[in-house]
């Protein structure tokens, strides 16, 4: 089986423009899942019949499903003993986001 160079040349013209195409898609489609808070990068996919298998044969992993979304909410910080006084107002603390 004989090749030909221009063989070569052209399955490497129709390759690397294919390639720079998926590596700019999947870049892209990276950046944006990056970019978003960590409560919408996982969510919750409802778990149906097979929610209710896990939890009877499975128990460990709903535990564990339960521990993880329990770390991965997130809380709103308190303010740090060294922080100003006006951010707290009364009986109301202020958080700035």
């Amino acid at each position: 089986m004989d090749v030909s160079p221009n063989a070569v040349i052209g399955g490497i013209a129709i390759a690397v423009p294919v390639a720079l195409a998926l590596y700019v898609v999947a870049y892209a489609a990276w950046t944006l899942i990056r970019g978003r808070p960590l409560e919408q990068r996982h969510p919750v996919r409802g778990g149906g019949i097979g929610g209710a298998f896990d939890s009877v044969f499975a128990p460990s992993s709903l535990e564990a499903e339960s521990e993880r979304d329990r770390q991965t909410r997130r809380t709103a910080p308190s303010p740090a003993p060294g922080e100003p006084p006006w951010n707290i107002d009364g009986d109301r603390i202020r958080i700035d986001l």
